[in-house]
């Protein structure tokens, strides 16, 4: 399950996100209300944790902006604003839970499975593409004849490549949605995790394959 998380306070951003990778979710960060909407319209997600005080774009304006545009990603608002009008503008205009800060880590994670619940409810957790299927649920990636459970990067790179294939996906864009804007991690870790996949793939018999483009990316397709 992939989770947004638009939260503007960097070390707080890292703890959630450590938390919930902790639990098996894969999640992605942004820092400001436009990086969320911009994320949101280039992927989908099973849920965003959007804080109220964020810079260039506030959580209530992004979150109207996001209703707005017929999305209905479930929403869990993460604020300090902790006032009753503060909680009833937050859901009043699109979210669908409200938790103010300071909150326990046993709490955030029970909303967030309460408010992704109905919408996964009779949903396939499993993408396919040739002969491979990965499920978002187990981090599975398996075939007719075997499978692999995949570590937590290894299935957020394959996910983003199966969920677009044939679409090329810039290096740059899996530092960022992987690793994050502000890690240090250089760029040929990408190239690493993408040969792990490769040989699962091969070990596998995939009908599919991940191809390179020199100084620009990788694409997922199915061999020729």
């Amino acid at each position: 399950m992939r989770l947004l998380i638009a939260e503007d306070e960097k070390s707080l951003s890292r703890a959630l996100a450590a938390i919930l990778t902790r639990n098996n979710y894969s999640v992605d960060t942004v820092y400001d209300g436009e990086a969320a909407l911009e994320y949101l319209e280039a992927t989908n997600y099973d849920g965003l944790i959007l804080d109220v005080m964020m810079p260039k774009m506030d959580g209530i304006t992004a979150l109207k902006t996001l209703r707005a545009r017929g999305n209905t990603t479930p929403v869990l608002i993460l604020s300090a604003k902790s006032e009753i009008d503060d909680k009833v503008l937050g859901l009043d205009s699109g979210a669908n839970d409200y938790l103010t800060k300071p909150f326990d880590a046993k709490e955030l994670l029970a909303r967030i499975r309460a408010i992704t619940r109905i919408q996964n409810t009779g949903t396939s957790s499993q993408i396919t593409y040739g002969n491979i299927t990965l499920d978002c649920a187990t981090y599975e990636l398996s075939s007719a004849s075997s499978s692999f459970k995949l570590a937590n990067r290894e299935f957020q790179m394959m996910e983003l490549l199966i969920a677009n294939p044939t679409h090329l996906i810039p290096t740059q864009r899996f530092l960022e949605k992987i690793w994050g804007y502000d890690s240090d991690v250089e760029i040929n870790v990408v190239w690493v995790y993408i040969s792990y996949l490769r040989k699962k793939l091969d070990a596998l018999g995939a009908t599919i394959q991940i191809k390179a483009v020199r100084n620009a990316g990788y694409f997922l397709e199915e061999k020729a």
